[in-house]
């Protein structure tokens, strides 16, 4: 009997899954504990829908990471830093600072999780990466100065 998955079911399938199993399995045990349904064209319906609804959200999250890529690559961000005698901060620039200052200037909100950056502990120009979907990355120029 084929049947809609409700839940996840362990050793038959994910949640939303179209599965094969046994007619007794199915009456006895998945359909009271309302763990599944029985695969009608209501159900199949249901599923495709929240397919296509599932893909076109992944659709609009890759393009607006596309966007946000095509802003912020090449753009430049300054960051002004105290430093000691000997021209070494106080401290390092980190990707939180980084993040703050590109919400600042450019408007764009980035998670600072999401950025790579090499230790920051002198002036200068450094590049960051921003992976903001897999397989998108943006890359930023830093300017650190006094």
């Amino acid at each position: 009997m084929k049947v809609v998955l409700l839940q996840d079911v362990k050793g038959h399938g994910k949640k939303g899954e179209l599965c094969n199993v046994s007619d007794g399995y199915a009456r006895n045990f998945l359909f009271p504990k309302k763990l599944a349904v029985e695969a009608d064209n209501a159900a199949l319906n249901e599923l495709k829908n929240r397919e296509q609804a599932a893909a076109h959200h992944k659709q609009e999250e890759i393009n607006a990471a596309k966007a946000t890529a095509d802003a912020l690559n090449g753009k430049e961000v300054v960051i002004k830093a105290k430093a000691g005698s000997n021209g070494k901060l106080f401290g390092s620039v980190t990707s939180k600072e980084i993040a703050a200052e590109i919400k600042n200037k450019l408007g764009i909100e980035i998670d600072k999780k999401k950025m790579s950056v090499a230790d920051i502990k002198n002036f200068g120009e450094y590049t960051a990466e921003i992976k903001l979907y897999q397989g998108i990355v943006a890359k930023i120029n830093v300017k650190v100065t006094e």
